[in-house]
């Protein structure tokens, strides 16, 4: 019998060739294999050591030397030197950030140089640089948010300085293991603790240096917000200034439930309408003037002014992950108009997630990035395929067709970007809009000829005073579509509560959906398996059957697809909507004093509950932890337990002390329990393991 062979050489040659075929698509996948480095660095459990940054420059002149010999081979090694990069690059980033700070639990008087001023529905809430947590205090390297009292007369400006009687706290610990990490946000952003404000606030006008267009910022919302009141003027001053602190929250959800929340985040369509407006706008005014039209090229100076007006327009939002995103698109785009070349292509789109990977990694992490460039993929690949049947229908004779083309076009639009980004929002936020096309059909036209145009004409205006006319116009197109978006929030079932997808369900799918948008050839529809595989793998996933908050305030059970959950005063509300959208339910029952589930898997009395789903668990409320070690799996207890039990596992108020949130999975085989500290591991911004002020004997065993 003779020995199976396979044909490496044959294989490799196919291979070669097949790719020979995609050489202008390979390029495109090394921001891909960029953002496989970088997640490969949050995924691990230790700090990597710093010296693996110069393993980068190694990998770039191997994968060159490898290329002019062998292009297929070349190639694989151009992508494991681009997932290096994108390691190194966000390893860099992480050495050089500031250490976390561990405010004290008292009151102190904060001072600090305002950075930025975000209004809220009610009261005002500031960003401090060159903050003190005290007079005689060294001022910090991380920046301070805090809200002050809804009643303070104070009304601080960027570079101001403000000194106030405040009570800080770090960036909230994770709400369960695996849930978003505040407290890596806030390492990367600079960001050191929030709080809130117990006294009023005393402020020393132009006593330092604000961010440039911090105080224009606050400015223009100020008068937006004053000529507009209301909703409309909330959402009017977002939509210039990228802050949607001011925004009632019923009015948000109203926009969230009917898929139009990407409206009030400026993003690519805003800046698009901005500069495709100022690029317009400026040929215009260059071709009026005939002496300067026969002198200067017109176009040219009209792109240099529509990209000065995105740049102006960036940097006055805040220059958020989505801006950047499109701004950066936008100057390649501009560019490629100007000198005759395709404006709009996948390799402007990697060349701008290139850059917003180099300069901000770890926004790779967050919703912002991905629904944005997956949106933008979505629509550049879906136009790319269906360009030759669109341009037969556009060059057919009749305005029917052209209306009926450009309905279609927006449909699509919606369409492509709404499946795109579905998964990702899904993921993040555990929600689904069912009509987000019918609310986008209405809502995106208003704001792209009505809104975006009249505010900016409104910004224009402003320094003559006579903004007011424009202002009221764009106010009119923001109350058309709150009035959208309240409508189609209130159909049945506009939004629905789902189980969200795992982080690597979510990575499963973004590589499929790569693989569909960035190859051409037939292979591309390989892509849709992955997809497919992403999208259904929480139905493979075991959620936990019981949860305990990092103050132990909150304990959750999960039973009959029913969440129950056991609070204390104080507990955080944004843990337990954590809890919700990981269960994919709209609310939370409370834990029973007595009685059982439907299904009798949580039994009840005033000694505490008993939860038998395979393993058994009892969740202590008063008695002795006695009673039950060794009786069930686990023991959890919302108070601190000074006997140790070594034959069931306990989790007290201690356990949440030292390492944070802990989720258990009560299985046939035993109870599974890991904690916030074990997930996270060891990295900059986990903060270090608590430590008992006063070393005490420890309690007796119970045998």
């Amino acid at each position: 019998m003779t020995a199976l062979t396979i044909p490496w050489r044959a294989l490799l040659t196919s291979a070669q060739s097949a790719l020979a075929s995609e050489r202008k698509q390979q390029a495109l996948w090394l921001p891909v294999a960029m953002g496989a480095g970088i997640l490969c660095y949050f995924n691990l459990r230790t700090e990597p050591d710093e010296r693996l940054i110069w393993l980068t420059p190694a990998l770039v002149v191997l994968a060159v030397i490898v290329a002019r010999r062998l292009p297929f081979c070349g190639w694989l090694c151009a992508l494991v030197a681009a997932a290096s990069f994108g390691f190194a690059v966000v390893l860099w980033h992480a050495q050089r950030a500031p250490p976390p700070m561990s405010p004290p639990s008292r009151a102190l008087l904060i001072e600090g140089i305002v950075q930025n001023v975000e209004a809220l529905p009610q009261g005002l809430r500031v960003t401090l640089a060159k903050a003190r947590l005290g007079p005689e205090a060294p001022f910090l390297e991380r920046s301070l948010r805090l809200r002050l009292r809804n009643d303070d007369p104070a009304r601080p400006a960027p570079g101001d300085l403000l000194r106030v009687r405040a009570l800080i706290r770090p960036p909230a610990a994770p709400a369960y293991p695996s849930a978003w990490d505040f407290q890596r946000t806030a390492y990367f952003n600079g960001q050191g603790g929030v709080g809130f404000a117990i006294g009023t606030a005393e402020v020393t006008a132009r006593a330092g240096k604000a961010p440039p267009f911090s105080g224009l910022r606050r400015d223009l919302e100020a008068r937006v917000m004053a000529t507009l009141p209301g909703p409309a003027g909330a959402i009017s001053a977002a939509l210039l200034t990228g802050s949607q602190s001011a925004i009632p929250p019923a009015d948000l959800n109203a926009m969230r439930d009917s898929g139009l929340a990407h409206l009030l985040s400026v993003s690519g369509l805003h800046i698009a309408i901005v500069m495709s407006v100022s690029f317009w706008v400026c040929r215009l005014l260059v071709a009026l003037y005939r002496p300067l039209a026969l002198r200067v090229p017109g176009k040219l100076l009209a792109g240099f002014a529509a990209l000065i007006a995105g740049g102006f327009y960036m940097m006055l939002t805040g220059a958020q992950v989505p801006m950047q995103r499109s701004f950066a698109m936008a100057c390649l785009v501009t560019l490629a108009i100007l000198v005759g070349r395709k404006a709009i292509s996948l390799r402007g789109l990697a060349w701008a997630a290139a850059v917003v990977m180099l300069f901000d990694p770890a926004s790779l992490l967050g919703p912002s990035f991905q629904m944005s460039f997956a949106a933008v993929l979505a629509l550049i690949a879906g136009w790319e395929a269906l360009q030759p049947r669109l341009m037969k229908l556009r060059a057919s004779p009749g305005w029917t067709k052209r209306i009926a083309l450009g309905v279609m076009g927006l449909m699509l639009t919606s369409i492509l970007a709404g499946a795109a980004t579905a998964p990702f929002g899904l993921a993040h936020f555990g929600r689904l809009q069912w009509y987000g096309v019918a609310a986008n059909a209405v809502a995106v036209p208003l704001t792209s000829f009505i809104i975006m145009p009249a505010g900016m004409l409104a910004a224009l205006l402003m320094p003559l005073g006579v903004e007011a006319p424009a202002l009221w116009i764009m106010g009119l197109g923001v109350e058309g579509v709150l009035w959208v978006a309240r409508i189609v929030a209130a159909w049945p079932g506009a939004t629905e509560a789902a189980m969200p997808l795992p982080a690597r369900g979510l990575a499963v799918f973004a590589f499929g959906l790569c693989w569909l948008c960035l190859w051409r050839r037939w292979w591309r529809a390989l892509g849709v398996l992955p997809m497919i595989l992403g999208l259904s793998s929480a139905a493979f996933v075991q959620p936990p059957h019981i949860l305990i908050s990092h103050d132990a305030r909150l304990v959750g059970f999960f039973a009959a697809d029913t969440l129950f959950i056991q609070r204390q005063q104080g507990a955080s509300n944004l843990t337990r909507d954590a809890w919700l959208r990981l269960y994919g339910q709209a609310a939370a029952k409370a834990l029973p004093a007595e009685g059982s589930s439907p299904n009798a898997t949580l039994t009840c009395t005033a000694d505490g509950c008993l939860f038998d789903v395979g393993a058994r668990a009892f969740f202590l409320r008063r008695g002795n932890v006695m009673a039950q070690c060794g009786a069930v799996a686990v023991i959890v207890s919302s108070e601190p337990m000074r006997q140790r039990c070594r034959q069931s596992i306990v989790i007290d108020r201690f356990s949440v002390w030292r390492d944070g949130a802990h989720a258990v999975w009560l299985l046939p085989s035993g109870a599974e329990v890991i904690s916030d500290r074990a997930w996270r591991g060891d990295r900059p911004w986990v903060p270090p393991r608590p430590q008992p002020r006063a070393a005490a004997e420890p309690p007796a065993p119970i045998e």
